[in-house]
């Protein structure tokens, strides 16, 4: 038999991917502990426990598993998870890498708490011009910022309604609880007058309590409501309102009596488009909030208004139809389809999240459009309705 010797260049290249390989590979299996109190985790239903596992001879290829059951709930180190109901459970936490796997039990026990369903908290309040801004709720002189966002939680609390008025108008709420996002459920409805023919639609944010602060300071991600991807939505999209001079001249709409001062308050958005939101016959009050300076400015995502129209053709007739789903003051309260996922939320990128269900909301009016006598676009706020209570 013929033997070939190779060059000692050659054999020590092998030797070297050789201990390489042998170097990468894991030697022992991870070694685990988790941050739970001795005994388990004692907590509420429908508010977030928040475990964190400390992981021992780690390596990139290692991987990480929490399981509730037979569900898989996390795949990193940390994990934040409501539970629904009351009960008793385990969170099972897995590391695993090619020399083995550990595992931790951390038993759960879950009572049942008593919560409200609806708002507990306005954090933040503040409307576009429109024709019900000072009326709901009611602006009286000397009222500031800190007061209206007062008001505007009392009403909600109350069950009253609040008006957003134009596009970027909004109101940031919170909860008693953590409305929790169950698998392939549906979440929660955001409470408006939306009718027949007659949507007004605002686009939903969420965020969870990641920080475990109790402040709305976490990052939000958008529901992908039904025109999320349409080449007609425009994202970032930004407008700025101008303080108008109340006792300016009026100029009305000598063809159209309802329309009182068609250059009452001019605004320009970062399109290249201005004009002005009208005054009409039916409100005399300011549109503008009168606690706020020269200007003001918001920005979002912005619906087409192109479904919007007047169907009579002077003036006396508009509709503004439903979009499919994802909105809030868009369906009638009960119907099915003002229903919301949380599930649909995406990141800033449009990415689908994973949320362990959501501790704030915010709502802005969507569209930029006004229907003659019936004023502007504007979202309404009566409510939120938790679907798992």
């Amino acid at each position: 038999m013929k033997h070939t010797l190779l060059p000692i260049s050659a054999l020590a290249v092998l030797l070297a991917g050789s201990c390489s390989k042998s170097e990468d590979t894991p030697v022992t299996a991870p070694d685990v502990t988790v941050n739970a109190p001795q005994g388990g985790v004692s907590t509420a239903n429908m508010k977030i426990v928040r475990l964190t596992a400390t992981v021992k001879n780690e390596s990139a290829g290692t991987a990480f598993l929490w399981k509730a059951g037979n569900d898989t709930i996390a795949t990193t180190k940390e994990l934040v998870h409501a539970f629904t109901k009351a009960g008793e459970y385990t969170l099972t936490f897995i590391a695993k890498n090619a020399a083995g796997e550990k595992r931790v039990d951390v038993p759960v026990k879950v009572t049942a708490g008593t919560y409200t369903n609806g708002v507990a908290r306005v954090f933040d309040y503040l409307p576009a011009p429109g024709q019900f801004v000072h009326d709901l709720p009611k602006w009286e002189t000397g009222d500031d910022q800190a007061k209206m966002t007062a008001k505007a939680e009392e009403s909600l609390k109350s069950g009253n309604m609040i008006h957003l008025g134009g596009f970027g108008g909004y109101v940031v709420m919170g909860f008693d609880h953590t409305i929790v996002n169950v698998p392939d459920s549906f979440s929660f409805t955001i409470l408006g007058n939306a009718f027949a023919n007659w949507a007004e639609p605002g686009i939903i944010q969420v965020a969870y309590d990641a920080n475990g602060n109790g402040q709305p300071d976490d990052e939000w991600f958008e529901i992908a409501g039904s025109e999320y991807n349409s080449p007609k939505t425009i994202r970032d999209y930004k407008i700025t309102y101008y303080k108008p001079d109340e006792n300016k001249v009026r100029t009305p709409n000598n063809d159209y009596q309802y329309l009182t001062d068609t250059t009452y308050i001019r605004w320009k958005d970062n399109q290249g488009k201005s004009g002005y939101l009208s005054r009409n016959s039916f409100h005399n009050q300011p549109y503008y909030p009168q606690w706020k300076g020269d200007s003001i400015s918001f920005t979002g995502t912005r619906l087409t208004d192109e479904n919007f129209i007047d169907k009579s053709g002077s003036g006396t007739f508009f509709v503004s139809p439903a979009f499919p789903f994802g909105y809030a003051d868009n369906w009638g309260n009960a119907d099915d389809r003002a229903r919301i996922k949380i599930s649909w939320a995406v990141d800033k990128k449009g990415t689908s999240v994973r949320l362990p269900g959501v501790d704030f909301i915010r709502v802005h009016t969507g569209m930029r459009a006004e229907g003659g006598w019936l004023g502007e676009i504007s979202t309404e706020v009566s409510g939120v309705k938790d679907l798992n209570l």
